[in-house]
């Protein structure tokens, strides 16, 4: 791994884990970044596997509470039902992307329009559901309703369109089904941690053979500057997003989104 090489997987990395819990889409920030830098992974692996640093970054932040969930299991009927909330929550996105896998990553992650379309729609989407007098029926994650869960775990699925943002979809669905903000963003936390780790298992068994050392190695450094990024985030973004919405992660998605569309159209 050249030193290029090398900058662009820690830039990438810190971008993954600084956007991918944040409703503005890492994986439209990084195919977007990745074409401005040059790069270019095979299978475009590496925009998912480096997930896992940010998987691992919401493991460490909660590891006191799903150690807590992990003892409890056999005994409280609170636990199972949250983690059955959450196993529920993920089905859909497991099943639908499964089946979607090729075409989502050989048509729409090679379609740079459509993720600044999709970041400038979401961006409009997100700020009009944050100025929304809703009024929220639910306030701690453990209370979901089962129904609920699914419900989300649907809504997450518009993110297989790179630049939507699973935890933009999954966050707004749980706005609009009754949840408060500070605990729409902490569901998207937990769904996070399924979601991502089987995508990453899926990807790296569908390219193991296409990848090499060198692959390996700037995956690597990806995947650790995703984590420290990503642990950041993990622990400010409640604190947030109880302040001040999420109206400047709207503007954020309408602006970069702009940009880019202005930017391709202009080199058309």
């Amino acid at each position: 791994m050249d030193q290029i090489q090398f900058f662009d997987a820690v830039i990438l990395g810190l971008l993954e884990g600084l956007t991918e819990f944040i409703p503005v889409s890492s994986t439209g920030h990084l195919i977007l970044a990745g074409q401005m830098l040059g790069f270019h992974s095979v299978g475009n692996t590496f925009e998912v596997l480096i997930q896992l640093g940010a998987v691992l970054a919401v493991l460490s932040v909660y590891f006191g509470r799903l150690w807590h969930l992990l003892v409890t299991l056999p005994t409280s009927a609170e636990s199972r039902r949250f983690v059955l909330g959450i196993l529920l929550a993920f089905l859909p996105a497991a099943v639908i992307g499964a089946v979607l896998h090729g075409f989502i990553k050989d048509v729409l992650f090679e379609t740079p329009m459509v993720i600044c379309v999709a970041l400038v729609v979401g961006g409009v989407a997100l700020l009009v559901i944050d100025r929304l007098p809703l009024q929220p029926r639910y306030r701690d994650i453990q209370d979901y309703p089962l129904s609920l869960c699914v419900k989300i775990g649907f809504c997450q699925c518009l993110a297989m369109i790179p630049g939507t943002s699973r935890s933009g979809a999954s966050i707004a669905g749980a706005l609009l089904l009754g949840a408060d903000k500070r605990s729409a963003a902490e569901f998207s936390f937990f769904l996070a941690m399924p979601t991502m780790a089987g995508a990453f298992v899926f990807d790296l068994v569908a390219n193991r053979d296409l990848l090499s050392a060198d692959d390996a190695l700037t995956i690597g450094v990806g995947f650790v500057m995703a984590f420290v990024s990503g642990v950041m985030v993990v622990r400010s973004l409640l604190g947030f997003v109880s302040r001040y919405g999420f109206a400047p992660f709207a503007w954020w998605r309408i602006v970069v989104g702009a940009i880019g569309i202005g930017v391709l159209l202009a080199y058309r």
